[in-house]
């Protein structure tokens, strides 16, 4: 079984890929097919086996020679750890499919953001209603929690946006989509994790590059970060 979810999170990992490089876009995730950014030739099989084609092509398009992208095995990898981690703790497959959701969701938004600074809507307002329709199908949460979760979480950060302007919608949405999924405690953990972890990277960041406190830094990873967490942690 490990191996087999190893294998499927490889392969959906490289599918995120895709969703990271072309929606904030607006291109098609079907058409065309998967080709290279540079010279926007057509993939073969070969080069679509995932990380193992990175490897092998040691990270340079076949074609014309660029440079690919070190994110496209480490989404991989990271996607294939974690559908590891959820299938080896969730005996029960409604709770397994909707953990595997979750972490999906989470991991191509907080990618996204961290890539462009902002959080498509065609990510965070789908995924928050996916997370109250499953817990009304009774495969995570009750469905009041997921209800109350929502609107918790993300009015929380809605309101801390309206009073500092220093936060932008999309992270309002994430915030609501995590607690529709986990619940309203949980959720709030999730975010103190994510604060506390994001001032403190953040402060490192700016001293490292030498940059001023406007620079801006996007908070999606760590909402991302601290619902994984927050859901090991406090459900």
């Amino acid at each position: 079984m490990v191996f087999v979810f190893f294998v499927v999170g490889l392969v959906c990992g490289s599918f995120f890929n895709v969703l990271i490089w072309r929606i904030p876009r607006r291109e098609s995730i079907i058409f065309p097919t998967s080709h290279c950014p540079g010279c926007r030739h057509p993939l073969s099989p070969r080069e679509l086996i995932p990380v193992v084609s990175y490897v092998l092509q040691r990270g340079r398009c076949r074609h014309c020679g660029q440079r690919i992208s070190w994110q496209y095995p480490l989404i991989e990898l990271i996607t294939a750890a974690g559908f590891v981690f959820y299938a080896t703790r969730e005996p029960a497959w409604p709770a397994l499919v909707a953990r595997l959701l979750l972490f999906s969701l989470l991991l191509v938004a907080g990618a996204i953001d961290l890539r462009h600074q902002r959080l498509p809507n065609v990510i965070t307002i789908p995924g928050a209603v996916l997370g109250v329709v499953l817990a009304m199908l009774g495969w995570t949460i009750p469905f009041w929690s997921s209800l109350l979760g929502m609107l918790v979480s993300g009015g929380l950060l809605l309101a801390i946006a309206l009073m500092t302007n220093g936060m932008g919608m999309g992270d309002v949405k994430l915030a609501a989509l995590i607690g529709a999924f986990i619940g309203p405690w949980p959720a709030l953990g999730s975010i103190f994790i994510a604060s506390a972890s994001g001032a403190l990277i953040g402060l490192v960041y700016l001293f490292v590059t030498k940059q001023g406190r406007k620079t801006p830094i996007p908070f999606g990873p760590f909402l991302a970060l601290g619902a994984l967490l927050g859901s090991e942690l406090f459900m």
